[in-house]
């Protein structure tokens, strides 16, 4: 079957991405500013907000575990799974968090361990220093961004394959709405959640062409140009076009298991060939404090102490994963058909935030150790050099360093094109029309091509010639309005928490307006209709009883589903 373009999704979003571009090459400095100056709004006004919906999209995942909803298959009783387990938990891995743990884990915590959160009277370089850095990490990196990351998903699955809506954002909000009255605003709300994703994949993308353009140079010599850049940018892109292209269980699914096994080999080398003691120690002493101070650094906006960390860090963060999370969890939905919402869970939330746990444990801890044995070197680099020469530098001072840092480039290449083709294949659904559970999900190729082009363009336009931190913003933008989205679309799962059998209900508003027919309207027509009060008590029974016999009452909402 061909399905058409949507173009109220497809081109709003290109043409404000394409107007993004001009606007740097025009004026970087003024368009840089006004992107810096709205997210500098959004954050110090919603922080609020970003920290509490994170912490309760968290509880919520935790509450669903162990309610009766865990037990319901997505899909039905009789679906079949998509993939098996080890296949699922991969793509799961390297399309989620992977990038970004790969290169912040060694960066992030020198950040933390010699300039902690000012609010928290944290002595700067001390041990309570180190205990709060790999702490902060566990908090930015394992389950707090998982649960925003798994719980859209997880309303996403329950709502295409067992509810058989369409493939849209906006089938969120079918179960509390209606089709009808969601079809109105679907473009809109799928328009708005895939810029928020297109612009922040362009960024990540060029983030990640610079990283491993600085890693050659160090092989192939000369500095970073525009060729090199797009030589880099062009072979991610047709990597990774070419892997959402060949379907889930080939491309996908066979690179995500590349990419998982490589990152357990480089975790289990520098677990041997680091400081293991350190690491291990730190590591333990570092759960504790995280779990001491969970609801405190959870909660923490800085405002009593008019503190900025909280909004340069963890607030910051899930304006990040909130703002990826709509087109994300549509494809984390996707590839769960088959197995409960419990597997669910255990294989999008709890088993690769410990997998990031134990990453942040072996590198992190590392990391710190070698900068505090050597008079802070790797701080002092992060700050003149970037993020990716930190990783560099630290695979340099382990054994094996001409055979390590080339596959760590090797590992960065195939960590973007993981990321990427996951996401690609969730972009070019999105802009098909009419996709279902029972569609064909290859017929969206042509979209998956087309914007894996745009975004490799936009990427090296803005890498090589005007930078991406204006992008990168107008992308984080999108993170309040995904915020409210997902808010709003996890008010079905609590319907469905006690009772699972209500999944297949008419949607909410329908049932509250067949209760206000049947109830409040039908008080006021025997109110406004009834025999005066004057008339005796034997005519009022005696009409009271004639018109109940000869009134149809509305159908039930039971009845009307039975019908539907």
């Amino acid at each position: 079957m061909t399905h058409s373009i949507r173009p109220w999704v497809f081109w709003p979003v290109f043409l404000v991405l394409l107007a993004a571009v001009v606007t740097s090459f025009v004026n970087l400095e003024g368009f840089v500013s006004v992107a810096g100056a709205l997210n500098t709004f959004v954050l110090s006004h919603f922080s609020w907000l970003f920290s509490l919906g994170s912490f309760y999209l968290l509880v919520l995942g935790i509450i669903i575990y162990v309610s009766p909803l865990g037990r319901i298959r997505i899909g039905g009783e009789k679906a079949t799974p998509l993939l098996s387990k080890l296949r699922w938990f991969s793509i799961t891995l390297c399309t989620t968090l992977a990038v970004g743990i790969l290169f912040w884990t060694t960066s992030e915590p020198l950040y933390h361990f010699h300039g902690p959160a000012p609010g928290l009277g944290i002595p700067p370089e001390s041990p309570e220093a180190a205990r709060f850095a790999i702490s902060s990490m566990f908090l930015h990196w394992t389950f707090t961004p998982y649960a925003i990351y798994a719980v859209p998903a997880l309303v996403f699955a329950l709502v295409f394959y067992n509810r058989r809506q369409r493939f849209s954002i906006a089938s969120f909000f079918e179960p509390l709405f209606g089709r009808a009255r969601v079809r109105r605003v679907g473009g809109l709300i799928d328009a708005v959640a895939l810029y928020a994703l297109v612009a922040g994949m362009a960024s990540s993308l060029g983030t990640g062409t610079l990283t491993i353009t600085g890693g050659l140079n160090g092989y192939i010599g000369g500095e970073t140009s525009p060729w090199k850049l797009g030589i880099v940018t062009a072979l991610i892109v047709t990597t990774f076009v070419i892997s959402a292209a060949t379907g889930l269980q080939r491309g996908i699914a066979r690179l995500s298991s590349l990419n998982a096994f490589l990152l357990l080999v480089v975790a289990v080398f520098v677990l041997i060939t680091g400081p293991t003691l350190y690491m291990l120690g730190l590591g333990v002493e570092s759960i504790g404090t995280y779990l001491d101070g969970f609801f405190v650094q959870s909660l923490y906006t800085g405002t009593a102490a008019e503190d900025t960390w909280a909004q340069s860090w963890s607030i910051f963060y899930w304006a990040v994963w909130f703002a990826w999370a709509p087109v994300t969890s549509l494809f984390l939905g996707r590839i769960s058909r088959g197995y409960t919402v419990r597997e669910f869970l255990n294989i999008n939330l709890i088993l690769p935030a410990l997998c990031a746990m134990a990453w942040i444990i072996i590198f992190s801890t590392s990391a710190l150790h070698l900068d505090m044995a050597d008079d802070s070197k790797l701080y002092a680099l992060l700050n003149n050099a970037g993020i990716e020469q930190v990783l560099y530098s630290f695979f340099g001072e382990l054994p094996l360093a001409a055979i390590t840092v080339p596959l760590l480039l090797f590992i960065a290449f195939i960590s973007y094109v993981t990321a990427a083709d996951s996401n690609t294949d969730a972009i070019g659904n999105l802009c098909t029309r009419g996709l279902t559970a029972d569609s064909d999900m290859t017929s969206s190729l042509p979209m998956k091509v087309v914007w894996g082009v745009i975004i490799g363009t936009v990427s090296w336009v803005m890498t090589s010639f005007v930078g991406i931190e204006g992008v990168k913003m107008l992308s984080n933008l999108g993170g309040l309005p995904a915020m409210l989205m997902i808010l709003l679309a996890s008010v079905s799962i609590w319907r469905w928490i006690g009772d699972p059998s209500r999944i297949n209900e008419p949607p909410l508003f329908e049932q509250t307006a067949d209760y206000l027919s049947e109830n409040v309207l039908s008080e006021n027509v025997l109110s406004d209709n009834g025999p005066s009060e004057h008339a005796s008590s034997g005519s009022m029974s005696g009409d009271t009883t004639d018109r109940h016999a000869t009134t149809t009452e509305p159908p039930s909402t039971t009845e009307r589903a039975a019908r539907q």
